[in-house]
């Protein structure tokens, strides 16, 4: 092609670098012998082509003059004089205007006009038509029979994206295999050597001749070929990337008519034998024979075959040419009737030269506002209905002057709704496509601009030729969308917007960020009517697909048209669309997009009768079983539909209590078994409500209408907030800006300290109908939920986080003080306070009190957590409050200090009470503090308290000891630890402590497993053994069966470890054999099991013992000689590494 052009349409440029080549390498007898007839594609068949069929075409075009000749004579004169492919081309141009003529019809469906053979030429044939006949079937006949010609006006239903699909890759190889010809065939001639030349290389073998375009092609693809069957990929890669003008995985592009050589190993075992006969020197194994052999005429008889076949693929590729642009025109001429009519009135002969078209269009421009007036009177006449209903349709010309017809902007409908624009934006993010592409920036330009079609196809199509049968159908988006957007008849826009929601089987990310992406430029163009009537029906198409990838579009493409559908579409079809698909679709990813583009619907809709409805979708989507559905909820759609019910007045009156009234409802439902799932479900969801909720409190203060923007404000802190899930639970986001916030927050924390709460009645709300509601509801919580205690917590922390400091302190401490009512005098000692018991104190001390970390409030959390332990110990109350509050807080290392430092606290309470509660909160806390903390804080209180006056302080020690040697790993500190158990178990004031007795062998059941084994094996078996032992001899049955019964649950935790056969022996099986002794009057069933757990210890013994004889006789075996020892080894390679196996080779044979 020329290099200032780049439309594809344009073929005279081959035509004219190929003339000059026909009239320079032709040879005198080789230009026309005997009178050959010029091609069809000569210049004076072109004049003859112009002087008779023109008419007929004309004709058909319904444009020029009456016929002066019927199409049949034509027909017949043009097979007559041998113009086959000129009447191939009538016939084409026949058959897609639906008159198909039988003459040329049974011409060219008999394969035996095309197969004659050189020495029979058909009649009335001249006889200069050479050997090859009409047509050579060798080059050409092959690549027309791949071309179905009457693909098209047999089967008018096929889809436009086939048609267009197969014609430019039919067009696109064309042309490659053109422009392969046209430069062999100009390589050819300019690298011809004269003869003289040849001679004097041949006389000096030492000069080599200089390497040809034909043989560097072959040998580059031996090079390749070799490189890919010997493994070397990356070569073969770089080597064909440099070579990027050679198809290396086709022999044809190396030339025609060429035989292909043997590959490169065999050349070179050739190439080495003495025996290979050679005719000559520099015979070239590449091309089979040398030029010199060749007859003098051969390049230009080789030159005049090339050119034949260059013209029947330009048929070819004329044909393909028209094709196109058939398709562009009838996407161009939207002004007339029908797309055929509106090819007529162009076709009037030119159309095989499309440059002329289009520039003549561009010189006749400033003239064709005469010849759009024509046009548009017509296009109006007939086709007045899809110009209404197209704002779009406009007829060619304007195209060519836009600025003279400007259409005025597409309007939407604007929801009745007072988002802020922050929030808005941040909205539309979730759905918001990228257009920082090459390809991005294309699709998005449709809407902004009023380029004519042709110079988008000229833009596009070089893009789509090349790639839309390699993945990359992507490229078809801008093309398709322009025409959908300007062609006047609704069935083919139909069409099209179908094509593009079936563009790619299984679109990826990426692609269908393009493809919405259109549907938004499409749908900003177009207007909303349109939007509802062309593209939902698509998007309702594909809501039951089989690929999810599909479903997903849809789902995407709901929340991007949100904007631009009328606003009863939205809240009625678009709306049960996404409900059908978040119950109905089983993928994940679907929901999720579903999820996603019901918050983008949630923040346009305005209908309130929908509210109802979008609780229960919130409700549906909140219990979905995918966590990824469940985090879109919170980021988008609870945000967006939050922000709603505020411009309703429903989220302090309806959204917050219906959420609260099914809390309570499930707490009453599961007084013993509670449904902590649906829990975590609606209380999330009221924590998803805050931000929202607390923008309400501040855009109703009585301080709004003094709130003014100043230089001097003070920037909001960065951890004043909680961190948002989402930028749409931003409370700077829901304001507006963050400095609007700043001020805000600056009238708000003022308000609350010097004026009150007087007529503000949203923040009355949350302090008078809110607070007390959830106070009591945590009231209800067993504390045992570790869960629910977690959740609430966390509810509360960013409650108080969110309404601030000054908010907390003021308003929400003290009504939880004034339900605890923490003071000793106020003690029950025979019940203890009921609220103490429940979860009230954990999510106190963890949600409300650790919201902030200064110096008062951690005096402030010490106090209440002693006066818990305190209140609880004085009235023997239940401790699983306390432990819940140790727990929760334990988790976080940075309140291991504080925790210590309340329970020396109790380590030092005058009350022995107080005392024990602090040594067994020990084992709560030992767990996951660091063992510096646990040597220098928690022994010595621990020790301290093992020494204490009380013996039930003592014995409240044991399990805080036992967690110790279970977790840590310093040998100094589990001495110590070993020591003071020693101390228990060996003093003779502790012999006759039961409850003592009974602590320690709980404690061993308990660590014993988990523990060192070497302290297992010194320490607690030994004394287990003698717990048992000495309780055979106890007289009191009931502490007699107390013993046995922890010994029992002891035994059967140990026996699951490894113990050595020495232990075994000398304490396990003793131990056991005593603890049966008691079972057998005791508990019979009990004593069942102890008799079989012995006989299992007892074989485990008498194995060991067997397979060590056996492994010392194998080992005695392996000495006599070498043969014995590779026996023996030969028989253990042939067993498998199963431990069964291994295990039987050493047991004895029964």
């Amino acid at each position: 092609m020329a290099s200032g052009s780049v439309n594809p349409f344009n073929v005279s440029d081959s035509e004219e670098e190929a003339e000059p080549q026909r009239s320079d390498e032709r040879s005198p007898g080789a230009v026309a012998p005997a009178g050959r007839s010029p091609g069809p594609f000569s210049p004076q068949a072109e004049q003859d082509a112009q002087g008779l069929p023109v008419v007929g075409v004309a004709g058909l075009g319904g444009g020029g003059a009456e016929p002066r000749v019927s199409v049949d004579a034509i027909a017949a004169q043009l097979l007559r004089d041998q113009y086959i492919l000129t009447a191939l081309e009538l016939h084409t141009e026949l058959l897609e205007a639906g008159r198909e003529l039988p003459r040329l019809r049974d011409y060219f469906s008999n394969p035996g006009n095309f197969e004659r053979q050189s020495g029979t030429p058909p009649a009335g044939k001249e006889p200069g038509l050479g050997p090859g006949g009409a047509l050579n079937r060798a080059g050409s006949i092959s690549t027309l029979d791949s071309l179905d010609f009457t693909r098209y006006s047999d089967d008018g239903n096929r889809e436009s994206d086939e048609r267009v699909a197969v014609l430019e890759f039919e067009l696109r190889k064309a042309k490659e295999t053109i422009q392969a010809l046209r430069t062999n065939l100009t390589q050819a001639a300019e690298c011809e050597i004269p003869s003289q030349e040849r001679k004097n290389y041949k006389s000096s073998p030492e000069i080599q001749e200089p390497i040809r375009p034909l043989e560097k092609r072959a040998l580059n693809f031996l090079v390749n070929e070799y490189l890919l069957k010997n493994e070397y990929k990356l070569s073969s890669i770089t080597f064909s990337d440099e070579n990027d003008d050679q198809d290396f995985e086709l022999w044809d592009d190396v030339g025609l008519n060429i035989p292909k050589p043997p590959d490169l190993l065999q050349l070179y075992r050739n190439c080495g034998s003495s025996s290979h006969p050679s005719h000559r020197e520099t015979a070239d194994a590449a091309v089979g024979v040398d030029a010199s052999d060749l007859p003098g005429d051969y390049i230009a008889q080789e030159a005049v075959q090339k050119t034949e076949t260059i013209q029947v693929f330009k048929l070819r590729q004329l044909l393909l040419f028209d094709g196109l642009f058939r398709i562009s025109i009838s996407m161009e001429c939207g002004d007339t009737k029908t797309g055929l009519q509106c090819e007529r009135s162009l076709d009037n002969g030119q159309y095989l030269d499309i440059r002329g078209v289009t520039e003549t269009d561009s010189a006749t421009e400033p003239n064709s506002n005469t010849t759009t007036s024509t046009n548009t009177s017509t296009a109006t006449a007939t086709d007045h209905t899809a110009e209404n209903s197209s704002p779009s349709t406009q007829p060619h010309s304007k195209f060519k002057s836009p600025r003279q017809h400007s259409k005025g902007p597409v309007k939407f409908d604007q929801p009745n709704r007072q988002l802020s624009p922050a929030f808005h934006q941040a909205l539309l993010s979730f759905c918001r496509m990228s257009a920082d592409s090459r390809l991005g920036s294309e699709v998005s330009r449709i809407a902004d601009s009023e380029e004519s079609v042709m110079l988008m196809l000229g833009r596009c199509l070089p893009h789509i030729v090349p790639n839309v049968l390699l993945a990359k159908r992507e490229e078809l988006i801008p093309l398709i969308l322009c025409t959908a957007c300007l062609h006047p008849e609704p069935k083919e826009r139909d069409q099209l917007l179908h094509i593009l929601f079936n563009l790619i089987k299984r679109p990826d990310d990426e692609q269908r960020q393009m493809i919405l992406m259109g549907c938004v430029a499409f749908a900003r163009h177009v207007g909303p009517t349109r939007v509802e009537v062309e593209l939902l029906p698509q998007c309702w198409e594909q809501i039951n697909h089989k690929y999810p990838e599909r479903r997903l579009l849809v789902a995407e493409s709901c929340g991007a048209l949100a904007p631009y559908l009328p606003k009863e579409i939205r809240s009625s079809l678009v709306l049960s669309m996404l409900q059908q698909m978040l119950a109905e679709d089983k993928a994940d990813m679907v929901r999720e997009a579903v999820v996603k583009s019901l918050g983008i619907i949630m923040g346009y809709i305005d209908d309130p009768d929908k509210y109802s409805q979008g609780f229960e979708l919130m409700l549906l989507s909140l219990g979905d079983l995918s966590e990824r559905v469940v985090v879109a909820t919170h980021q988008v759609f609870i945000p967006a539909f939050a922000a709603w019910t505020v411009e309703l007045g429903n989220l302090q009156a309806q959204l917050i209590p219906s959420l609260l009234s099914r809390i309570e409802k499930l707490l009453q439902q599961g007084e013993h078994s509670l449904d902590e799932h649906k829990l975590h479900t609606f209380l999330s969801a009221l924590q998803s409500l805050i931000p929202p909720l607390f923008a309400l409190v501040l855009q109703n203060a009585p301080f709004t209408s003094r709130a003014k923007l100043q230089s001097d404000i003070t920037p909001i802190e960065v951890t004043r907030f909680p961190r948002p899930a989402s930028p749409l639970q931003d409370v700077a986001t829901i304001i507006g800006s963050r400095e609007q916030l700043a001020v805000l927050l600056q009238l708000y924390e003022h308000q609350l300290q010097h004026e009150g709460t007087t007529g503000w009645d949203s923040l009355l709300w949350v302090v008078n109908q809110l607070l007390p509601q959830l106070i009591e509801i945590v009231g209800r919580i067993n504390v045992a939920s570790t869960t629910c205690v977690h959740e609430f917590s966390r509810f509360f922390w960013r409650l108080c986080r969110t309404f601030g400091k000054t908010f907390t302190n003021t308003k929400v401490k003290p009504q939880f003080q004034e339900i605890l009512r923490l003071s000793e005098e106020n003690v029950d000692a025979s019940a203890g306070n009921g609220i103490l018991t429940k979860a009230t104190v954990p999510i106190y001390a963890t949600g409300v009190l650790t919201c902030y970390n200064q110096e008062e409030d951690r005096k402030l959390l010490v106090g209440f957590l002693e006066d818990v332990m305190t209140t609880l110990s004085l009235s023997h109350a239940p401790l699983d409050s306390l432990k819940a509050s140790f727990v929760e807080l334990g988790a976080n290392p940075a309140y291991h200090e504080l925790l210590l430092t309340v329970l020396w606290y109790g380590v030092v309470h005058t009350s022995a009470l107080v005392r024990c509660t602090a040594a067994r909160m020990f084992e709560l806390l030992v767990k996951g503090v660091n063992e510096t903390l646990v040597a220098q804080r928690v022994v010595p209180a621990l020790i301290t308290l093992s020494s204490d006056p009380e013996i039930s302080v003592r014995i409240s020690t044991i399990p805080a000891f036992g967690t110790i040697m279970e977790t840590v790993t310093q040998r100094e500190l589990l001495e110590r630890v070993k020591m003071q158990l020693a101390s228990f178990l060996e003093d003779p004031q502790y012999q006759d402590q039961h409850s003592l007795h009974m602590e320690i062998i709980k404690t061993f059941g308990r660590v014993g497993p988990n523990a060192e084994p070497r302290f297992r094996d010194e320490f607690v078996l030994p004394h287990l053994h003698k717990l048992a032992l000495g309780n055979n001899m106890q007289t009191a049955e009931n502490k007699r069966m107390d013993i046995a019964s922890q010994l029992f649950e002891a035994y059967s935790a140990l026996s699951c470890c490894f113990i050595s056969e020495e232990i075994m022996v000398n304490h396990f099986l003793p131990g056991l054999r005593c603890l049966r002794t008691d079972m057998e009057h005791l508990s019979p069933e009990h004593e069942v099991i102890l008799s079989s757990m012995i006989k299992e210890c007892e074989l485990k013994v008498e194995n060991r013992a067997i397979g060590e004889a056996q492994g010392s006789m194998s080992i005695a075996a392996s000495l006599v000689g070498e043969d014995a020892k590779t026996k023996f080894l030969s028989k253990m390679g042939q067993l498998t590494t199963s431990g069964a196996m291994l295990a039987n080779v050493f047991q004895r044979k029964k």
